[in-house]
C-alpha cells in the first residue's frame, strides 16, 4: 500500500562554482542557477543568511524566482547563536523575521544551530523559542554533548521544535523526535568519493525515519556535503530508496543530471577532500 509522508528532499545551498558542468550545465549562467535547481528540487537550505543576514529585497527576489510550492529553510544569523549565544534575543530575532517574512508562503522551518564550544543553556534557547512566531517551525541543532538531556527534550517538545538529526562522523545526535514534523541534516558521508553516502547508510537512515514519524508528517532532509556533488547525488538517491519503501517524495532530478566528481579531472575522485566550511 502506497504510505503518503510529505518528504522535503534538498541540499544546503545552491551557489556552488565546483557544482558548474556537474549540475548546472554549460550555457546556463550563475544567475539562473536558483532557477535551474528549484525547477529539479522543492526545497532548499539558505545557509547565507547565517553569516550576513539578507535584505527584504533579496527574500523577496528569491521568493519570486522559485515555483509554487518551493521552499526555503532558512538558517538563523551567527549574530544570535554564535555572538549572542543566545542572550538577549529579542532585537535579533525580530530583526531576522522582519526580513525573512519577505520570502511570504514560501518560508519553510527556521533552522537554529549552536556553536559547538557552547554548552547547554537551556533557559536561554526556552526565552529564544518562545519568541518564535507560532506559525513558524523551527529546528535546533546542538552540537556540545552537554545538551542532550530530558531538560532540552522537554523544552524542545514544549515549543514544537524539532531536534536536528544529524549525521557526521564527528558527532551523532540522539534519535529523539520532539515534535510533529521532523529535520535531517547529512553533513559527510564516508564512502568513495567522500563525502559521498553510500547506499546502505542511506537505507539506514530510512529505516530511522520510518521508525520516528508518523506517514502523514513532514519531514525536511538536506545534504550538507557539497563537495564533488556528492550533496545533489545523494539527495536523489535517498528519495529512490524511500520512494521503493512507500513514501512520497518532492521534485527530484534524475540521476542522469548529476556527475559526480569534476569531469576536467579523472583524479578527483580520489583526492583528498576540500576544506570543509561551516555547516
Amino acid at each position: 500500500m502506497m504510505l503518503h509522508m510529505p518528504l522535503h528532499l534538498g541540499t544546503s545551498g545552491w551557489q556552488y562554482a565546483h557544482w558548474r558542468d556537474t549540475f548546472y550545465p554549460k550555457g546556463v549562467p550563475q544567475k539562473l542557477w536558483l532557477e535551474h535547481y528549484a525547477g529539479r528540487f522543492d526545497t532548499v537550505e539558505l545557509n547565507n543568511s547565517f553569516y550576513m543576514l539578507p535584505r527584504e529585497e533579496s527574500f523577496a527576489a528569491w521568493a519570486a524566482r522559485t515555483p509554487p510550492g518551493f521552499r526555503f529553510a532558512v538558517k538563523m544569523s551567527r549574530f544570535l547563536t554564535h555572538v549572542k549565544r543566545l542572550s538577549e534575543p529579542a532585537e535579533p530575532v525580530e530583526r531576522f523575521f522582519s526580513r525573512a517574512r519577505s520570502l511570504g508562503d514560501k518560508l519553510g522551518p527556521v533552522l537554529l544551530q549552536l556553536p559547538p564550544t557552547m554548552p547547554a543553556a537551556v533557559d536561554r534557547l526556552e526565552a529564544t523559542l518562545a519568541l518564535f512566531p507560532r506559525d513558524v517551525r523551527v529546528a535546533v541543532e546542538c552540537r556540545h554533548e552537554s545538551w542532550y538531556t530530558a531538560d532540552l527534550r522537554h523544552c524542545l517538545e514544549r515549543h514544537n521544535a524539532a531536534l536536528v538529526l544529524a549525521d557526521s562522523p564527528r558527532r551523532q545526535t540522539p534519535g529523539w523526535r520532539t515534535a510533529d514534523w521532523g529535520y535531517v541534516r547529512f553533513h559527510e558521508g564516508t564512502s568513495r568519493p567522500r563525502p559521498c553516502y553510500s547506499r546502505k547508510v542511506l537505507a539506514e537512515w530510512g529505516v530511522r525515519l520510518e521508525r520516528l514519524y508518523a506517514p502523514s508528517d513532514d519531514v525536511y532532509v538536506y545534504f550538507n556535503n557539497d563537495p564533488r556533488a556528492c550533496a545533489l547525488r545523494d539527495a536523489v538517491v535517498f528519495g529512490a530508496l524511500m520512494r521503493r519503501r512507500g513514501y512520497v517524495s518532492g521534485r527530484l532530478p534524475p540521476r542522469s543530471d548529476i556527475t559526480v566528481g569534476d569531469r576536467k579531472s579523472a583524479a578527483w575522485a580520489t583526492a583528498p577532500r576540500p576544506s570543509s566550511r561551516a555547516g
